[in-house]
């Protein structure tokens, strides 16, 4: 797999930083040398020649509140003290509050106190930056300056593409990601085996799955306390894309705003409402929480979430099972849609940018020097895992948690840091079987449903919902982000579902487009349509994305490693006790879901 092939190709530029990582802290002292607690030429004050003058630069980090009182403060706990000994320059940190960061970071720039190096997600938050100017290029940096990012780019030429701003020059820094499904839609596979149904297709399909198990007491209990399907919260969110309409999207070559496929979304949800096929007070399960009550007590047939599969299945799905041990699920493509489409669930972006410079550093090699430790794998190693020894043993090279307290307390706060760490770096030591004990019976299930989601969604048959990952779509000019605020049509949508004959879809639409219209929505979407002819071409898009997959093989991966247990091999319970540094530290997960309404 690709992700294999740049571990070799980036331990060139490992060694080429390693130097300078081991160079003067600048305060007398010398730092000491990587995550096994080995030392250098340089901590045991040994010299080949004059030392380079260490730089130092200011970089931002987030601020959680998630940092234990005894391990320190966000900008001076154990890990910065590391990156500061071990990397090859003097890092200081600014702390930023993670809610809100875009305000404080508009503060610092207008009192000429922003940091170098600004860590951030979100492209609301960087766009504005680079148009006012705020921002450094970082092209000549990468040619001059970098060995392992500028060797990461030449193997994954999408981080350049993906890092350009309008002006054709790249401003920020990325990483890579494994592509993930994040969302999908589990099934009651006994309830369908219980009721001789198939695993729904169409819409057709899944009204009439969904009616089964409302009327024909899957459950067998004699009451009528059955859900064809969860639909509050984070299930409703998935239901709007599994028929995706009521977007600015593409269809035929232009853009859109997807009125006749909002039409058919609004008429299937009524539909169900209006016979009872899911909850009738949906609207005021805000967090999700009676949804997910209802799939883990066994009373809901059809469960689209948000998911991080391996939790997931080691969590909630573990609780239904304790709750109705005879439950089965299986993981189902979305629908096929009235116009022939079955859209795939949103993916974890596979090239997150994630850092920028700020324009007035005065040290860009030195940022440089940073992006480059940063990006190693010691550093992504050190960051998830810990110090091998101390939080991890290494067993049959893979990372083993050595106390699970300990780890939780001394490591896990700190993921922010590793902002510009490569999944493939931290996987090379991931326990086997994604974390699951597969000497169990439980965790064999688990570990088997993992892999069939991964294959169910991981498919290149299915399109993208549009054109490209939401972190990656066009941020719209500040008047027509204005203008795209004040359109709020969702009450609308809302009380179409619920009204009955008194208030139709129909009506709804009508409503809607002439809301939309006043609003200056026709605006927003000239401006879509003017970006897909101009710069639509350079963007890295949904297709990109796709490639990116296919090349990943991360289905391919799991079919070698299921016949390690087919063939009998030993399946090691110590996959398990490490599984917790399993759920990423990273963000890539969480932040969609608080972009899930830009999807």
């Amino acid at each position: 797999m690709k992700a294999k092939k740049t571990l070799a190709l980036l331990m060139a530029g490992l060694m080429a930083i390693s130097a300078s990582a081991c160079s003067s802290s600048g305060d007398g002292s010398t730092s000491s040398q990587a995550s096994s607690g080995g030392s250098s030429a340089a901590a045991s004050g040994e010299s080949s020649g004059p030392q380079e003058e260490r730089g130092s630069i200011t970089a931002t980090v987030y601020d959680r509140g998630n940092v234990p009182t005894s391990e320190g403060t966000t900008e001076d706990n154990r890990w910065t003290k590391w990156i500061n000994e071990n990397g090859p320059v003097d890092v200081t940190f600014v702390a930023i509050p993670r809610t809100g960061s875009g305000e404080k970071l508009n503060v610092l720039f207008a009192s000429g106190t922003a940091p170098d190096l600004i860590f951030e997600y979100a492209p609301s938050v960087k766009t504005p930056l680079y148009q006012q100017k705020q921002l450094m290029p970082i092209d000549d940096m990468i040619e001059n300056y970098s060995t392992n990012y500028k060797a990461l780019t030449e193997q994954y030429p999408e981080l350049l593409k993906a890092g350009k701003m309008d002006d054709g020059q790249t401003y920020q820094f990325g990483r890579i990601n494994s592509i993930r499904p994040i969302r999908g839609v589990a099934i009651r596979k006994d309830w369908l085996d219980k009721l001789g149904l198939d695993v729904p297709v169409t819409l057709d399909d899944y009204y009439n799955v969904m009616k089964a198990f409302v009327e024909q007491d899957p459950d067998g209990n004699g009451q009528d306390d059955t859900l064809g399907m969860a639909i509050a919260y984070r299930a409703s969110e998935t239901f709007d894309q599994m028929i995706p309409g009521g977007v600015y999207g593409i269809v035929d070559g232009q853009y859109q705003y997807t009125w006749d496929r909002l039409q058919t979304r609004l008429e299937f949800k009524k539909k169900l409402y209006d016979e009872g096929l899911i909850d009738k007070e949906y609207m005021t399960d805000k967090n999700g929480a009676r949804a997910m009550q209802d799939f883990v007590t066994g009373k809901v047939g059809i469960f689209p979430w948000l998911i991080t599969y391996d939790q997931f299945l080691k969590k909630e799905f573990v609780t239904l099972k304790e709750n109705v041990p005879e439950a089965e699920i299986e993981f189902i493509p979305y629908p096929e849609t009235p116009w022939g489409v079955t859209y795939m669930p949103t993916l974890q972006n596979p090239v997150q940018m994630t850092a920028v410079v700020n324009a007035a550093c005065k040290d860009p090699e030195s940022v440089m020097k940073y992006v480059d430790f940063a990006c190693s794998k010691e550093f992504a190693q050190v960051i998830k895992y810990g110090i091998e020894g101390e939080h991890y043993e290494l067993v049959d090279g893979k990372a083993v948690i050595s106390d699970q307290d300990k780890y939780n307390n001394e490591v896990s706060y700190n993921g922010d840091l590793g902002m510009l760490t490569n999944a493939f770096d931290t996987e090379e030591l991931q326990a086997a079987y994604v974390g699951f004990d597969v000497t169990t019976p439980l965790g064999l299930e688990g570990y088997e449903l993992y892999c069939q989601a991964m294959e169910t969604y991981l498919n290149p048959d299915y399109e993208y919902s549009d054109f490209s990952h939401s972190e990656h779509m066009p941020q719209l000019p500040k008047d027509l982000q204005t203008v795209n605020a004040n359109i709020n049509l969702n009450d609308i949508y809302d009380k179409a579902v619920v009204s009955g004959d008194s208030y139709t879809v129909e009506q709804a639409i009508s409503d809607a487009q002439a809301a939309w219209e006043q609003a200056g929505g026709d605006q927003i979407l000239e401006w879509y349509q003017n970006w897909y002819e101009t710069e639509a071409q350079d963007a890295f898009s949904a297709e990109d994305m796709i490639n990116m997959m296919i090349d990943q093989d991360y289905v391919g991966f799991l079919e070698e490693e299921k016949a390690t247990l087919e063939g009998g091999a030993d399946a090691s319970s110590e996959a398990a006790e490490s599984s917790a540094a399993e759920s990423s530290t990273a963000e890539s997960s969480a932040e969609e879901s608080s972009a899930s309404a830009a999807e």
